[in-house]
Formats: structure tokens, C-alpha cells, sequence
């Protein structure tokens, strides 16, 4: 009689087993996924836990040893290169596994192997942009130099270490959520990491599709006006007044190049689906000796990114007989890529130059085989792609390759939104470079010569290198492979039936915009352009204004500074543009025809300080009253072409209104009426206000609750993970550049006194574990704008107090 129930209770274990190990939607296996012994709970690290370790990895060709300090920073002591690469990729690992794992995933289009099929056209459009195909090129030219590849081997050697040793218990708590399992690791996807950034810090910087819409509703000389190239305000990188050399190649514009502009009114109703996020930029800025209290120069650098947990950032020290190197690493990538050794220190921004380009593609049929150049049938190169889809059939698309490039838009391919017009890409990031060689020279340089030696190789993302010494030089160079372009190329979707519209040459890497010791005292780049419009090139880009005409200002009337002065500059919340903008809003509202809300925060936006504090309402009240402008002089022309044409830069609108209070867009073509100047700011206001009521009974009017600054984890969906609700405040076009989830990624301060003093924190930890108390641990500091004090670990450190833990590599059989 017992056998029944027995049976019974038997079979409901053998379901429970099944349905407990068993994926069901987005949900792990939950016995697995809470199993005692290897499952989440494990990922939770003992409040006390501790890192000293001795460990003998295949590899290795020497004694080793990282010495972490109580921020679980690494300061890796080895005795050759291979070893310190190693050795830095198992840290990596370690430390950033699923991180490195997920971005060069989805790099190479493969993130709907763990997202499933809402990131299949994601991972078309990765694809289409050829992104697998230029880390390809990457790869080859770092492999056919023995010094790179030895590099490149010994840090993928490193990471395969720390995952071939990696029990189920300790695989990071992501992987058990998605019920996946860690990838080995190949140059390749070291090269994917780095065009990742490539593609996100240039390929957000060209607007050819939404320039091609606005040329179709915009005369030429409107264009300009809307769109300038120099802007009046405009603060260049290279101090005014620089002489520039005449060009060392002159492009030559084909006779139909008008045609392109005055003639065909065409519009592409194409789009990518993942464009950068357009505030990628970024502020660094250098002082000479001779305007700091110490005598030694002072280089601040705050590259401003998307933040996320586990943070982009990854602190470490490298050091061998030969070199020794401080700063942040890109988990993924070997080097230390902004940071200081004991002689120069350096930081970069973002070019924000325009290096991609779309061409017109006539295909024989739609076999796309065949297209049309120069007056022949050429053979396209066919690539099939085949996406693995988590809880899915695998999907296949067929890439055809160009002259240009890939074609990233077809007929196949169009968001159902496309005119079916064929466009091939051409991106300086196809290019074969190996931007690694400008970092381990870095990590290596000891003066100017041969920090401006080691930046030749850097190519893609165009960024701006600042440079300072011991010996008290400051420098900084505009770096990249930049094509050579005739006036306007490049701005709007060219032909691609012959070779006319082709890329003639690339600027020499000499007569890149740069300056050495200018006389003032200091240099700065914050994403503006480069040079005046004496530079002998045209060099389109989205570039940003406000910042750089906020820091240029400070630095002028400064004397005597300390590294506490530049701590504050970075964290400056004044608002440059709403100095200047103020005065027109207040000119021309009519404060008679405001309702009493309106009264109301019209009131405090002339009693505030212009600083965009946390606890500001009067940048809110601002900020909406400035968007609901913009909204009012340009939606009605703009969307007269869908998608609608790209909005003219904060500044350019307010330099044309300043110019001109009666400019023609501000009366609307969809009203019968004549609006004036003074009609649009009091709607916009009236407008602004209606929302704003919203917020203030929400209890969101301060600044910082408005706008919620959040520090995402890498999958959003993975809200425990994240940091929402910081209490910063800033904007995109103010110095301390936080929105909602993107800014200032890495704040460091150098001074190159004798004995070298840095200051530098990020809004993150060194572990990428969140059940790690080494997570975000630097969040509230960051947040504070406080600062952590890097401690330069010398040799003769090896027993000081702020060693906090030992890991001991031996090289093993």
C-alpha cells in the first residue's frame, strides 16, 4: 500500500526537478539558480572577504605580484611585458568577466544569443556596419607586429586563465540569471571592444541621413545658417590666432558636386537604431607651471560616457623594470588608456569629427551581386550572417560589400521605414590600425616628443590627447585618421556610381590642429572644434560649444592653483549658455498675459544664480522654458520631412535670435497668424509651465529629482543592480556634464611636482560583482565630488601600510 504514495510523491520530485531546472521565458532554472551550493547565494561576498591568493598559471614566465590596496585597486608588479598583460587580463577577468563578456558580444552582433529576439535588428545594423569586419582589419595589423601580438596573446592568455580555473559556484551572478556560460577570449574580442568605442564615440558624429531630410525642406544658404560649421561664440581648441601650414593635399570637388546641393531635393528615410548617445564628449584641460602655486603643471581630464555598473573604468597601476603606469584601463583591453607614469600624464576627449560617410549604391538586381562603378558591373563580396536567437530560430541576412564598404541599408533592411535605397558606409574604422601601440608607448613616454611619437598610431575615435611633463611642458593634439574633404562632402548621402564623391586622401597626421606651450599658460578641449576657420580643411563634426567657452573663461582669470581649484572646476555647476540666453528670455516675454504659475517661475528663474545645483528649480524651470522655445521656432519646419531634419544646436539658436529677433522661423507655417518673438517665448513659457505644475505637485521642480541622474547596470532590465536618484546636478553643456545616466566617467587631476600627486575617482567599484561591497562603493564620493588619493606604488613600497591584500603569480607547468 505504500508503494502509491511513494510513486506519487516520487513523480511530483521528478516534476518539481525538472520544472526547477527547466528555462521558462526570461526565468533561469530556478533550483539551479538558487541552489545553496552553486547559485546566487554564492555571489554574495562575506563582508570581510579577502583577496591574497598564490597562484601558478601555464603562461606565466616569471614571479609576480599584485598588491591591492583597501579601494581593491591593483598594483601589478612583474618583470617583463607578457607577464604584466597577463597578469592584467586575469584581473580583468576576475574582476569584470560578464562586462567584457557582454559589450564585445554585443560589438559583434550577438546580442540576441542573450537578449533573445528583441535585439535582432540590433545585431543586424552591428553587422551592416561591418563592426565584426573592421576588428578583423584591427587584428591583422596588431598580429603582423611581433611586440603588439606578443601583447594582445599574453592578455587573452590571461583572461582564458581566469575563466578555464573558474568554478560553477563563482560564475558571476549575471551568467546565472541568463543562464548562460562565459565565452573564451580572442584578440578579436579585444579588437571588438575597441571599435565598440570607436563606434561610439564617431559614429554618432556625422548626421548625413537626417542632413540629406533637412536639405530637402532648406535652401543652401539656410543650411549654413542653421547648421554653421564655425560658430560665431566658437572657443577653438588650438588658441585663435594659430598659423596653420598650407594643406599638403588640396581635394578636388567634382563638377556635379552643386547638383548635390542646389539640385536634387531627395530625403532617406533610413536610421540607425542604435546612434550614440549624442553628449559622448568630454573635458581635459592642462595648466602650465607658471599659473599653479606649485611651479609643476596641473592635467584634469573627465571623459563623459554613458554610466553603467560595473563602470566602463578599471583602476590599475602597471609596472615592470622598464615602465611604470598608473591610471584607467578598459576592461577587455590591455594598457593603462588615461592616467600618468613618472613623467607625463595625459587624458583625452572626444574628436567629435566626422569620419563616416553613406554612398548610394545601384545594385544589377536584387541578387545584389553586382553594382554599377565607374562604368562597369563590379562584384560585390556576399557575407551571410546567421544570428543565433536565445528562445528562437536563428535568423539570416546577407551583407554585400562595396568599394566603400558594407551596405548598411537596403531594400531587406529598412525599419519599414526606408525608401529601399541601397547605402554602402565608409568609416575610418574599417580601416587596418592598432590604436593599442599609442598606449603602450604612453604608459612608456617620458616627454613630448615621445608622447606625440606614440599618438601617430591612433586613428579611430579622433580624440584630443592633453599632454603634460615634469620637465613643464603642456601640449595637446587633435588625433586621428581624418579624410581630406572638399567643401561639404561628406554632409549628406553622396552618389556612389563612380569614383567622383570618393574620399581623395586623409589630412597628414602633421598638420592635425595641435599647440605646444601657448603663452597664456594653458590648453583645453571640450568637445569643441578644433580650429577657427583659418584651418585650411573642412572638418564637419557635432561639435559642442558651452562647456568649452565655461572652462576657457575660468582658466583665464586663474593664478596660483592648486589641485583643489581644479577639483571645483570639474564639479562647476554654472550654466554659460542660460547666462547669455537669460537676458533674451526676460527681454521678450510679455509678463502681463502669464497666469499666475507662469508669474510664479518666471520669478525664479530671474532670482537664480545660473547653477545648475541638485537643488535647483531655476535650471528646471529653465531648461523646460528653453525647450518648449526651441519646440516653438523649429518643430513646424523641421517635421515638414519625416524623419524629421537634425534641430540646430542650443547655441545656434541662441546666436540667431541674438542676431535677429525677427528671424522667419519663429512665425509658424501651420498658423494663419504672424508670431513675433515676444508670442513664442511667452507660449513656450506658458507651455513650460503647464508641465512644470506636473513636476512641482510630483515633487520633482529640484534639478536633480527632475532629471533622476541614474547609474544603469549593463542590462537595464536588471534594475536591483542600479543606482537611481543621485543627487547631482550639471547637464550636457555644463562643465560637470551629468543628464540622467551619462557623464563624467573618470575624474582625474595630476600635478607633476617632483614626486608626482594624483586625485581621481569614478562612479562605480573595481568589482563588477554586485553582491561585492567593492561594487559601487565610489558612487557617494563621486556623487560629493570627492576625490580618492591614487597612491603611485613605488618599489621600495612593497611592505607599506596601504597594501591591503597579496595575489603571487608563479609561472606553472
Amino acid at each position: 500500500m505504500r508503494i502509491v504514495p511513494f510513486a506519487v510523491s516520487a513523480l511530483v520530485s521528478a516534476g518539481l526537478i525538472l520544472a526547477l531546472n527547466k528555462q521558462w521565458g526570461p526565468v533561469p532554472p530556478m533550483g539551479k539558480f538558487l541552489s545553496p551550493q552553486l547559485g546566487c547565494w554564492q555571489n554574495a561576498e562575506p563582508a570581510e572577504a579577502g583577496f591574497d591568493a598564490e597562484l601558478s598559471l601555464p603562461g606565466l614566465k616569471a614571479k609576480a605580484q599584485v598588491y591591492f590596496d583597501d579601494r581593491l585597486v591593483p598594483h601589478v608588479f612583474a618583470e617583463n611585458d607578457e607577464d604584466l598583460y597577463f597578469i592584467q587580463g586575469y584581473l580583468h577577468a576576475k574582476f569584470r568577466l560578464f562586462q567584457m563578456d557582454l559589450q564585445t558580444k554585443a560589438a559583434a552582433g550577438r546580442a540576441s544569443e542573450i537578449a533573445g529576439p528583441k535585439a535582432i535588428e540590433y545585431d543586424r545594423e552591428q553587422r551592416r556596419l561591418g563592426m565584426v569586419y573592421a576588428a578583423e582589419n584591427a587584428v591583422k595589423e596588431i598580429e603582423k607586429e611581433p611586440v603588439s601580438k606578443q601583447i594582445f596573446d599574453a592578455y587573452t592568455r590571461g583572461i582564458n586563465a581566469y575563466i578555464g580555473s573558474l568554478k560553477e559556484s563563482d560564475i558571476p551572478v549575471e551568467y546565472k540569471l541568463l543562464n548562460i556560460r562565459p565565452e573564451k577570449w580572442t584578440n578579436l574580442r579585444s579588437a571588438l571592444l575597441l571599435k565598440m568605442m570607436a563606434k561610439m564615440l564617431s559614429s554618432g558624429t556625422e548626421n548625413d541621413l537626417a542632413n540629406t531630410n533637412a536639405k530637402s525642406i532648406f535652401f543652401p544658404d539656410e543650411l549654413k545658417k542653421l547648421y554653421p560649421q564655425v560658430p560665431d561664440s566658437l572657443v577653438p581648441i588650438v588658441p585663435k590666432g594659430t598659423a596653420f601650414a598650407a594643406p599638403g593635399i588640396v581635394p578636388l570637388a567634382p563638377p556635379s558636386a552643386d547638383s548635390l546641393y542646389f539640385g536634387k531635393k531627395d530625403t532617406v528615410t533610413a536610421h540607425e537604431i542604435s546612434k550614440p548617445d549624442i553628449n559622448n564628449g568630454s573635458n581635459n584641460w592642462v595648466v602650465a607651471g607658471s599659473k599653479t602655486a606649485s611651479g609643476a603643471p596641473i592635467l584634469c581630464n573627465d571623459p563623459h560616457l554613458e554610466l553603467s555598473l560595473p563602470s566602463i573604468w578599471y583602476e590599475i597601476q602597471l609596472e615592470t623594470p622598464a615602465s611604470n603606469a598608473y591610471g584607467v584601463s578598459l576592461p577587455g583591453c590591455p594598457f593603462v588608456i588615461i592616467g600618468f607614469n613618472d613623467s607625463i600624464a595625459w587624458g583625452v576627449t572626444n574628436a567629435q569629427r566626422d569620419v563616416k560617410d553613406y554612398y548610394e549604391i545601384k545594385f544589377r538586381d536584387k541578387s545584389k551581386t553586382a553594382y554599377w562603378f565607374n562604368g562597369r558591373w563590379e562584384n560585390t563580396t556576399l557575407k551571410e550572417e546567421i544570428i543565433s536567437v536565445k528562445g528562437g530560430p536563428a535568423v539570416k541576412d546577407t551583407v554585400a560589400y562595396t568599394v566603400f564598404g558594407p551596405v548598411m541599408f537596403d531594400e531587406s533592411f529598412s525599419n519599414d521605414l526606408s525608401n529601399k535605397r541601397n547605402l554602402a558606409v565608409r568609416w575610418v574604422a574599417h580601416e587596418p590600425s592598432n590604436e593599442g601601440k599609442t598606449f603602450y608607448w604612453l604608459n612608456r613616454a617620458h616627454n613630448y616628443d615621445e608622447y606625440a611619437k606614440a599618438i601617430e598610431h591612433f586613428q579611430c575615435p579622433g580624440q584630443n590627447f592633453i599632454f603634460a611633463s615634469k620637465t613643464g611642458d603642456i601640449a595637446i593634439w587633435q588625433q586621428g585618421k581624418f579624410p581630406a574633404r572638399w567643401d561639404r562632402q561628406g554632409l549628406y548621402v553622396m552618389p556612389g556610381e563612380d569614383s567622383s564623391y570618393s574620399w581623395q586622401g586623409f589630412i597628414p597626421q602633421p598638420e592635425n590642429p595641435h599647440a605646444k606651450n601657448p603663452e597664456r599658460g594653458f590648453l583645453e578641449s571640450a568637445n569643441q572644434r578644433p580650429a577657427d576657420s583659418s584651418y585650411p580643411y573642412f572638418i564637419p563634426g557635432s561639435y559642442i560649444t558651452p562647456r568649452a567657452i565655461s572652462i576657457e573663461n575660468k582658466l583665464a582669470l586663474m593664478s596660483g592653483i592648486r589641485p583643489e581649484d581644479m577639483m571645483a572646476l570639474q564639479g562647476n555647476y554654472f550654466n554659460t549658455l542660460a547666462e547669455d540666453a537669460r537676458p533674451l528670455l526676460l527681454q521678450y516675454v510679455k509678463e502681463n498675459e502669464l497666469y499666475p504659475e507662469a508669474k510664479k517661475y518666471l520669478a525664479i528663474v530671474k532670482d537664480w544664480d545660473l547653477n545648475a545645483s541638485p537643488d535647483s528649480k531655476g535650471q528646471t524651470i529653465y531648461q523646460c522654458w528653453w525647450d518648449s522655445l526651441e519646440a516653438e521656432i523649429w518643430k513646424d519646419d523641421l517635421t515638414r520631412v519625416n524623419p524629421q531634419a537634425p534641430w540646430p544646436e542650443e547655441q545656434t539658436t541662441l546666436e540667431l535670435l541674438k542676431k535677429d529677433s525677427a528671424l522667419r522661423y519663429i512665425d509658424n507655417i501651420n498658423t494663419t497668424q504672424q508670431e513675433t518673438l515676444f508670442d513664442v517665448v511667452t507660449l513656450a513659457l506658458k507651455k513650460a509651465s503647464m508641465e512644470l505644475v506636473k513636476k512641482e505637485k510630483e515633487g520633482k521642480l529640484e534639478w536633480t529629482r527632475f532629471k533622476n541622474p541614474t547609474i544603469y547596470h549593463l542590462i537595464k532590465d536588471l534594475k536591483a543592480f542600479a543606482r537611481p536618484g543621485l543627487p547631482v546636478g550639471g547637464n550636457g553643456n555644463i562643465i560637470n556634464a551629468v543628464t540622467h545616466s551619462h557623464g563624467p566617467s573618470w575624474r582625474m587631476i595630476v600635478q607633476l611636482t617632483d614626486q608626482t600627486e594624483a586625485w581621481g575617482v569614478y562612479p562605480g567599484g573595481q568589482s563588477g560583482n554586485p553582491g561585492s561591497r567593492f561594487y559601487d562603493n565610489f558612487v557617494d564620493q563621486w556623487a560629493k565630488g570627492q576625490y580618492n588619493k591614487l597612491w603611485f606604488m613605488r618599489e621600495g613600497d612593497r611592505t607599506d601600510k596601504n597594501i591591503k591584500w597579496v595575489m603571487k603569480f608563479t609561472a606553472g607547468n
